[in-house]
């Protein structure tokens, strides 16, 4: 299996992308491979940047058993783009700032989440909505999507 390195980003990194982060740190310790794919996220603004994972968001990641301790936000850098593999976005603001911050997408590595699934689409921001429920819900449904997808490369 090819060495995977994966990098997930939102607006502020203390919501979606550290849930996804963790879900998918959870899922592929479960699977045996964490010699295999290494997992990070990240931020496209400036504005939390230093902050720890937002409240409610450790909350929803902690009744499932997944702890972010430590998880400080930080952004998304042009160097990114080179050092990882697959850089994915919650949604498509998300992925107009990665492309300007990273200075495009010439090998496609760009992705939203949710496109890996079988309901292409937006993560929505819990920030906003304060339905962390339902961000878990397509969080937990992308990452298991991605997992499936590089196992099998």
């Amino acid at each position: 299996m090819k060495k995977w390195r994966i990098i997930f980003v939102c607006h502020g990194n203390i919501c979606r992308s550290p849930m996804a982060e963790f879900v998918m740190k959870e899922l592929v310790e479960q699977a045996g491979l964490t010699d295999s794919i290494y997992v990070e996220s990240a931020a496209t603004s400036t504005e939390e940047i230093g902050n720890v994972v937002y409240p409610p968001a450790r909350r929803k990641l902690a009744e499932h058993g997944i702890s972010c301790e430590g998880k400080r936000a930080r952004q998304l850098r042009a160097a990114d783009y080179s050092r990882f593999d697959l850089l994915i976005g919650m949604d498509d603001w998300n992925l107009r700032n990665m492309k300007a911050i990273c200075g495009g997408d010439p090998e496609g590595k760009i992705l939203r989440l949710m496109d890996l699934t079988d309901r292409p689409g937006e993560v929505s921001d819990p920030w906003y909505t304060g339905d962390f429920e339902s961000t878990w819900r397509d969080v937990s449904c992308g990452c298991r999507a991605l997992l499936q997808r590089i196992a099998t490369k």
